[in-house]
């Protein structure tokens, strides 16, 4: 089923206590459409970048499944840059230069080739330029995922709330829900973001697994321990891209469907974060893939005992 991604292409610079780059591909596309790869080509993507993007970074987009058509390159601009170094705990981080560069005035250009779009992720991005997209296509997708983050909770929440209403999924962190909701509880948490348009929400917890909310339902994945973690910054992403290329590769978007998405997310993010960049995404091979979703499947299978 067709796919298409909307969001930014950067350029990062992370230090963590495990080692430091100085630039490296990042955004949230480049780690989205690299994982929903892994289950359905050609992912397509609309972003932008300036041209300092370089050849190798394109080539490697290409070889790993994304249609660049959507790609816009601005000739007289630079790509957005990104510079954070994480704390010890690798939970919080600082952020060090934010340059939005050609991501400020942004204006996605949907290719007519795109119209028949019957998936879509809406990277973190305004919420205006979010809603844009959906505007542009002239048919609705079959399901809408969007991620958002506490900035826009901060300084547009009015037009937020207006997106929300838009779409599907929302994909969010533990403390964004605790943020956009005014509830602590994660349960009551969903039930007011769920009243606010999405009919499904995932919360994000890290290291401490993902959760997953429809109407009633609601379903935990835990995250794999893992024994290296170098780069957490493209996880999240990496974690709705293997959401939704999942389901659009079975073309079923049944609770019980993405439960299964909830788990082949989880277990992309805990390949991304094990290098800077997602260089790793782009070697991962399906034998590896499959082995690490087993192993997901393995934490949670026991037996009951009668008492």
């Amino acid at each position: 089923m067709s796919l298409l991604v909307v969001g930014s292409t950067a350029f990062d610079a992370i230090e963590t206590p495990f080692g430091k780059t100085e630039k490296v591909l990042g955004g949230s596309a480049p780690f989205i459409c690299l994982a929903a790869a892994k289950f359905t080509k050609p992912v397509r993507l609309v972003s932008v970048v300036g041209n300092d993007f370089p050849a190798a970074d394109l080539e490697m987009l290409t070889d790993g499944g994304v249609d660049l058509a959507g790609l816009q390159q601005i000739a007289d601009g630079k790509t957005m840059f990104w510079s954070g170094k994480y704390h010890s705990d690798m939970n919080s981080r600082d952020t060090l230069v934010t340059e939005l560069n050609v991501l400020m005035d942004f204006d996605p250009q949907i290719p007519e080739a795109y119209n028949d779009t019957e998936f879509l992720m809406l990277g973190n991005l305004s919420p205006q330029v979010q809603r844009l997209v959906l505007e542009r296509l002239p048919q609705r997708p079959k399901l809408v995922v969007m991620d958002t983050m506490n900035f826009w909770m901060s300084v547009a929440l009015e037009e937020l709330k207006i997106t929300l209403k838009l779409v599907d999924v929302l994909c969010i962190n533990d403390s964004e829900a605790r943020e956009l909701s005014g509830e602590y509880s994660l349960r009551k948490a969903a039930r007011k973001i769920m009243a606010m348009g999405p009919h499904t929400l995932i919360i994000k917890k890290g290291e401490h697994g993902a959760l997953l909310f429809q109407g009633d339902n609601l379903f935990f994945a835990p995250a794999l321990l893992l024994e290296d973690v170098f780069d957490p910054t493209g996880a999240g992403d990496t974690f709705a891209g293997g959401f939704i290329g999942y389901l659009a590769s079975i073309n079923d978007i049944s609770f019980e469907s993405m439960k299964m998405a909830v788990i082949y997310g989880s277990a992309l993010a805990s390949f991304s974060v094990e290098e800077f960049g997602p260089q790793r995404l782009h070697r991962l091979t399906h034998d590896e893939l499959n082995h690490r979703v087993h192993q997901f499947a393995d934490l949670v299978q026991y037996s009951v005992p009668t008492i």
